[in-house]
């Protein structure tokens, strides 16, 4: 009765939504999978806040929420307060520098300046521990030039919340920089050679006329780089800065207590729902058009000699902290010392990633071309709001994904182990969660989005009069895709491949936490490496990630080195 019950329940909740939602009785196949995408993806997060409504084991929420809750808070509006201004800072005003000035070095810094996204932040934190702490080089070298011992000097302590926030900086301003250089290259160069036409100044033209109109570039730069740090455990956990993050990991494996770890991820998805709407509310009914010719920018001003050098130490500056110097401690740790498992152990290492990488790319960008054919195809309401639903997906930091999916995941599994001994007798153990099946679920959910964007933005290269022209000769929506699109798409596909590639490489949260027993990839072994303090030893998986890193960033800069050409 219970079951049946529970069967004519779901029925019931079923029918309610439809006719809430509207879907139509019939929709084609492309449709129905389309909807049926945007169900799983929009799961884990469904399934986080309805543990809200659940109370903790043991008394483990009313714990944390009147000792640890309050630090978690804390500590993490001010990492997103410090992290927020300054990758504005930096992104804005490098940003600004490569399109309105000329320098010497300006045509590498156009291209460079994104380097440092391929160096994951746990990456950072680990190299410059290293190198800033009492007996690392830097201090070593300050002692020995000037006869200091210690307590006769002050230096700062880099395993701080202010540390953390230096780490995010230094590797993520590069959102900031992408978006407010394309935004400046298009809307604002022609106004900002018409507002000093009127007796502005460059200080004037910049404050009242470029900025407000990069000010959406700005804001969705800067929200990317906030969700990232909010996404972030490896750098937090390895400075011992207490956020929602680590919270989230220690009340799952410490304290053994999925509920009040799916409460604390639903608190920082309500974190991350808060910056996307804070942004929206702080506009109001503002709004900033350009009418000017797209491209239309300014001849950059040639720069006086010296202080064209100052620019350029000036933009040197982020390139080094942010890449040149991890990277270099990399190489030297790696050659000097490097993993001492380096041989079988690593190569298993490295293939766990890769084949973890492969499978999620593959199907993300097959799944995406699902939906963005289905999309393209169909008028429907219901697949443009599953297409929105999709897009949520990399808004969620990996922990509250990993616990979203956990908890529905790890009982179906035993429900079918279940179903299964009673059927044959044996037991298969745990399908799903036991194997990489839920891990690659987890990325998915995750990085879909990211390959969703490169295959519509090459759907949108292809005129809609292609598809009417195919029609007229006789071939159907698939033939249309296989014999018209397919050839066209083929660089926006590996294009979405070699992104998620990339993110599931360097993703720390969600392999941690989903990850099958004895299953280790090269994002965990520089994790736990560095944890035990085998700083040395992690620096070869650590610099494996960075190398692969920089394959999808070596295709942007010869993108953005060809964006404008004098």
């Amino acid at each position: 009765m219970r079951d049946a019950a529970r069967v004519f329940a779901t029925f019931s909740l079923c029918h309610a939504l439809r006719s809430a939602f509207l879907i139509p009785h019939r929709l084609s196949p492309l449709s129905l999978s389309a909807l049926l995408l945007a169900l799983l993806v929009a799961m884990p997060v469904l399934s986080v806040l309805f543990n809200l409504l659940q109370g903790g084991t043991g008394g483990t929420w009313a714990h944390m929420a009147s000792t640890v809750l309050p630090e978690y808070i804390a500590s993490t509006l001010w990492l997103c307060l410090w992290v927020g201004l300054g990758t504005a800072l930096v992104g804005v005003s490098t940003a600004w520098a490569s399109v309105m000035w000329e320098f010497p070095g300006r045509r590498v810094f156009d291209w460079a300046l994104v380097l440092p996204l391929a160096t994951p932040a746990y990456v950072m934190a680990y190299t410059y521990t290293d190198l800033l702490q009492f007996v690392g080089p830097v201090q070593t070298a300050l002692r020995e030039t000037f006869g200091w011992e210690r307590g006769d000097y002050w230096f700062p302590d880099v395993r701080t919340t202010g540390g953390a926030a230096f780490m995010f900086i230094a590797v993520l301003y590069p959102y900031v920089y992408l978006l407010t250089r394309q935004s400046l290259i298009e809307r604002a160069g022609g106004l900002n050679d018409a507002a000093r036409m009127l007796g502005q100044g460059a200080w004037a033209a910049f404050f009242r006329v470029s900025l407000p109109l990069a000010r959406p570039a700005i804001a969705a730069g800067v929200a990317l780089a906030l969700m990232e740090t909010l996404a972030d455990y490896g750098t937090v956990s390895y400075f011992g800065v207490q956020t929602f993050t680590t919270g989230i990991y220690r009340a799952w494996f410490s304290l053994g207590d999925r509920v009040a770890a799916a409460q604390l991820a639903a608190l920082l998805l309500a974190f991350v729902a808060s910056l996307l709407l804070a942004e929206r509310l702080s506009r109001g009914g503002a709004r900033f058009h350009d009418g000017s010719r797209a491209g239309a920018s300014s001849r950059r001003h040639v720069l006086p000699r010296r202080i064209g050098w100052v620019v350029s130490a000036a933009c040197l500056v982020p390139l080094s902290v942010g890449f040149i110097v991890p990277g270099v401690v990399l190489l030297n740790w790696a050659f000097a010392e490097g993993d001492a498992q380096f041989g079988e152990r690593f190569l298993h290492l490295a293939a766990n990633s890769f084949t973890l990488a492969a499978v999620a790319s593959v199907c993300a960008v097959a799944l995406a071309l699902l939906l963005a054919y289905a999309a393209r195809t169909s008028r429907s309401r219901i697949v443009r709001a599953a297409r929105s639903v999709v897009g949520l997906g990399y808004a969620v930091p990996g922990a509250v994904i990993a616990v979203g999916i956990l908890i529905p995941v790890t009982r179906l599994d035993h429900l079918l182990s279940g179903l299964w001994l009673q059927w044959t007798g044996s037991n298969p153990g745990l399908v799903l969660t036991g194997g990489i099946s839920a891990l690659i679920y987890a990325y998915l959910a995750r990085f879909l989005t990211v390959s969703l964007q490169s295959v519509e933005s090459g759907l949108s290269r292809i005129t809609p009069s292609m598809d009417e022209a195919a029609r007229s000769l006789g071939l159907n929506a698939s033939q249309t895709l296989r014999r018209v699109h397919w050839p066209m798409l083929r660089g926006s596909l590996l294009t979405a491949a070699l992104l998620v590639f990339v993110d599931v490489m360097k993703e720390l949260p969600a392999t941690l936490v989903m990850r099958p027993f004895n299953f280790d990839t090269l994002a965990t072994q520089a994790y736990t490496l560095a944890s035990d303090e085998r700083l040395h030893e992690a620096s070869t998986a650590a610099l494996a990630i960075v190398v692969v890193g920089l394959l999808p960033l070596i295709a942007l800069s010869r993108q953005i080195a060809r964006s404008r050409r004098d």
